[in-house]
């Protein structure tokens, strides 16, 4: 019982300064409030002041962005492996890029792509082959989709029937 006893008494204790009091804080702030006059002329909280929005502008549903420039598309000719240093650039600023290698021999092309490849993998981008020496790689904000050959050969054989 020792314990109960110690715990009524910290209680106690703790609310002895309310007990004395007669009239509550909500009352003296009642009594402030009464007697107060508050300035409510030109207060905006109670009448507000705004101005509608022009209708052409509720319509919109695009907000247009200071820096967009939109999807850039280079085409690139690399007449040297120092030229791959740009092209990586190019794509860091999110442009796409259509390499074309015709005018490299062999080895130095196939330094480039594979420089590009590595540049783009670390860039989250995509790089897909579409002709001979010929090369596309698309940024990460750009999505690269290719038609399959089973589905190119379908699709030329259902475009190109004989008519009836």
């Amino acid at each position: 019982m020792a314990v109960a006893d110690k715990f009524k008494s910290i209680i106690d204790f703790l609310t002895s300064g309310f007990d004395g009091r007669e009239d509550s804080i909500y009352d003296e702030m009642m009594d402030e409030e009464g007697s107060a006059d508050y300035p409510t002329q030109n207060n905006l909280a109670l009448n507000p002041s705004f101005k509608p929005q022009d209708e052409k502008n509720q319509n919109l549903k695009v907000v247009s962005h200071p820096n967009y420039k939109g999807y850039e598309v280079m085409v690139c000719e690399p007449r040297s492996y120092e030229d791959s240093i740009s092209i990586v650039k190019h794509l860091k600023d999110r442009k796409t890029i259509v390499l074309n290698l015709h005018l490299l021999d062999k080895e130095q092309a196939l330094r480039i792509v594979d420089f590009l490849c590595g540049a783009t993998h670390a860039l989250n981008g995509s790089q897909q082959k579409i002709g001979d020496s010929v090369f596309i790689f698309t940024p990460v904000n750009v999505a690269l989709s290719a038609e399959s050959q089973k589905s190119q050969l379908i699709r030329d054989a259902l475009w190109n029937q004989p008519q009836a």
